[in-house]
């Protein structure tokens, strides 16, 4: 028989499409208010891998990722991707959204990240929320699932989250 404990706390990290980059900058400050401090931001990238959300937001979308130093429970991901919605309704003030914020958490060995759409590969959390292992870490590196979303595959995407993986790994020595 097992014996169970706590899973330590995990990095906060979350992913941002838009616009403008007013739209960021607002939800940044409110992350932040919310979440603690930012200790990393990466550069701003070209969305270009899929135009899934070309209808709603146009075209010349752009992606950022944040990693936050307060570290989280991994049970807090469900209150957080809420958290996220209620600031996307509030930046894009009852019209069209202008930022989709997405949460996840890292840990040394994988990338989760929160969805409120069920898929054979996604697991219920709670309130609406499910999760998924969007990238796992083996051989000095994280690697994409079959399922990964195209971005995320991207050598550009697994540099960046091998950058937060460190600050992390410094964080729970």
């Amino acid at each position: 028989m097992g014996i169970t404990k706590a899973h330590r706390p995990v990095k906060l990290i979350v992913g941002f499409i838009f616009k403008e980059e007013e739209a960021f900058d607002l939800a940044k400050v409110i992350l932040r208010k919310k979440f603690g401090e930012i200790d990393f931001e990466s550069q701003t990238l070209l969305f270009n891998h899929t135009d899934y959300y070309q209808e709603e937001f146009g075209k010349g979308l752009k992606r950022k990722f944040t990693g936050f130093k307060h570290l989280i429970p991994p049970q807090a991901l469900p209150k957080i991707k809420t958290a996220a919605n209620k600031i996307e309704e509030k930046i894009s003030g009852g019209t069209r959204r202008l930022i989709n914020i997405d949460p996840g958490y890292l840990d040394l060995s994988k990338l989760i990240l929160a969805s409120t759409k069920d898929y054979k590969h996604r697991i219920y959390l709670d309130k609406g929320i499910y999760s998924e292992v969007t990238l796992f870490y083996q051989g000095k590196t994280f690697r994409p699932w079959e399922w990964t979303y195209p971005d995320y595959k991207t050598g550009e995407y697994i540099a960046i989250f091998n950058q937060i993986r460190k600050i992390y790994a410094g964080q729970i020595k």
